[in-house]
């Protein structure tokens, strides 16, 4: 079928490489070569340059590829659209989130979605915002669930889907737990645990401290969520998190939240998707129970 062989080639392109694309479609790698000979025998061009190390398309190649994408997503819009005529969502659905809606929001809601749509066959993958972004942008990923800023020409950002408390907690031996809050002037030469760049919680981080004119002691970077806790609960020093993040430890009093005079600490989740790509069923359904979340 020659839907086969687009995806073959598709996957070719975009992994840069005919062994790792035999490995993601579970093929030899004579029988993805032979693909892709098939293909440029159909046409009477040649699509690839081949190396040892990677692929590079030729122009007619390029064309191709642009076209073998819409060819695909038209054959998988039309096959969920038979599928709805017997009431089913069917297909694949490749969802990507930041680390606090991947960790913590991420899980429940899969599998709400999967009882409730059992034949889509779910794949998530959990990172910064910025790399789900880029993710996104090289359809590796449906949909990106992030808290982070987000400005690309070809990813669409839709409207937020919830609204994020953040809270600032130190220590429970820190200075600042005996009062419960604090205001500029207190949080001045403070140690602060961050997140590393190209975390949505490092964004907000950054601008908390530059909206406040905060100057800064030192600084401590962990790539995760769990290592920022973690460092605080050690006594290195304060960091802002999502309430999501610290909810038992702050029951348990192993971190004491701070309220920041004058100001509730609060963000939102936002929604990624590619500006090229036309939505499937399965995605249209993610998104719509997106809309109807009641966490």
């Amino acid at each position: 079928m020659m839907v086969d062989t687009l995806k073959v080639y598709v996957t070719v392109v975009e992994q840069s490489n005919f062994s790792r694309a035999a490995k993601v479609l579970n093929l030899s790698q004579p029988g993805v070569s032979l693909h892709i000979r098939n293909l440029e025998n159909e046409f009477g061009v040649k699509l690839i340059h081949r190396s040892s190390k990677h692929v590079k398309m030729t122009e007619a190649g390029e064309i191709l590829y642009e076209r073998a994408k819409q060819m695909l997503s038209l054959f998988d819009t039309a096959k969920e659209e038979i599928h709805l005529l017997r009431d089913e969502v069917t297909g694949s659905l490749k969802i990507g989130a930041s680390y606090t809606i991947g960790e913590y929001i991420l899980p429940r809601l899969i599998a709400e979605f999967a009882q409730q749509y059992p034949q889509v066959d779910v794949h998530a993958t959990i990172a910064n915002t910025e790399d789900i972004a880029q993710a996104i942008r090289s359809n590796e990923l449906d949909i990106g669930l992030v808290e982070g800023k987000v400005d690309y020409a070809d990813i669409q950002v839709k409207h937020p889907f919830m609204e994020d408390e953040m809270v600032l907690v130190v220590p429970p031996d820190h200075s600042l737990c005996s009062t419960r809050t604090a205001d500029a002037a207190m949080l001045q030469h403070q140690v602060w645990i961050l997140r590393e760049n190209g975390s949505g919680t490092r964004s907000y981080c950054d601008q908390f401290i530059k909206d406040l004119g905060l100057a800064v002691k030192r600084t401590f970077v962990f790539n995760s969520n769990q290592g920022v806790k973690e460092a605080v609960m050690a006594g290195l020093g304060a960091a802002l998190l999502s309430r999501w993040v610290i909810r038992k430890e702050l029951e348990a009093g192993e971190l004491c939240s701070i309220q920041v005079k004058g100001a509730r600490i609060t963000r939102q989740f936002f929604i990624l998707q590619d500006t090229k790509t036309s939505s499937t069923m399965a995605m249209k359904m993610f998104v719509q129970k997106l809309r109807q979340l009641n966490i």
